[in-house]
């Protein structure tokens, strides 16, 4: 070391110089400083922003509240605590991504209802489509007739083992029945009735209703259309442009 006397260099344990013998003070050893830590808050800030449009901005809140919690107390912790970034963000994200959000779930509420429209016709298809095989077993069972028109529901239950679940469409608001049996079916030889004709339809709620177009519906399915069962025991879902092409 010097000496701050005469500046004469000195070994470093010496405690006098050796030129001008003044007291020699070692220099104050510096103590190490810990390096600033990332603020928890203002991670938790990020994460939560991060995952809001997940949870329909439910942490979008928490985020916001954190990061400004957290910039509060990076900026008292004299360089103890960094973070800014991560808590800035925490603070703009929600409010960046919001319009966006809104903007896809624009787009995706329509879709998620077309999806529930079409459900429902395949559901109410595969019920008539149970109905018309419960018909078939009936009529083979006696002797080729079908179900009386005034109680062919009842019948079906009775004969046929069918559950009262399969005579409700989904899309319909009330039962508990939502079909009807064409009126002239009965009046056709099983032999000679023509393949494409009428047997099920969709209608209002009722019980055991016969009728022809006048009490079709396509109500149950947003006016689109209506599933119907011919008389080869197929089930289509036939347009409203294309119903009054049907055989009855």
């Amino acid at each position: 070391m010097y000496c701050p006397k005469c500046g004469t260099q000195n070994p470093d344990v010496a405690l006098v110089c050796s030129s001008c013998s003044a007291v020699l003070t070692p220099p104050t050893a510096q103590m190490p400083t810990n390096p600033p830590k990332t603020s928890r808050m203002a991670i938790a800030s990020l994460v939560l922003a991060i995952l809001s449009p997940f949870t329909c901005f439910i942490t979008a809140i928490p985020a916001i509240i954190l990061g400004i919690v957290a910039l509060v107390k990076i900026s008292k912790s004299a360089g103890q605590s960094k973070g800014v970034g991560p808590a800035v963000t925490g603070i703009a994200l929600p409010v960046l991504l919001l319009p966006f959000v809104a903007i896809f779930m624009g787009i995706l509420f329509p879709a998620l209802s077309r999806v529930r429209q079409i459900s429902f016709r395949v559901v109410c298809g595969t019920n008539m489509s149970g109905l018309g095989k419960a018909m078939l077993i009936y009529t083979n069972d006696y002797d080729d007739k079908s179900p009386t028109s005034s109680k062919w529901c009842d019948l079906l239950i009775e004969h046929s083992e069918v559950s009262k679940k399969q005579f409700t469409c989904p899309g319909a608001t009330q039962g508990p029945c939502n079909y009807a049996m064409n009126k002239n079916i009965e009046n056709f030889d099983k032999g000679n009735t023509p393949p494409d004709m009428v047997v099920l339809f969709e209608t209002h709620p009722g019980w055991n209703q016969v009728g022809g177009p006048e009490i079709l519906t396509t109500e149950n399915h947003q006016g689109e259309g209506c599933n119907v069962l011919f008389a080869d025991n197929h089930v289509e879902f036939v347009k409203t442009k294309n119903l009054n092409k049907l055989k009855w």
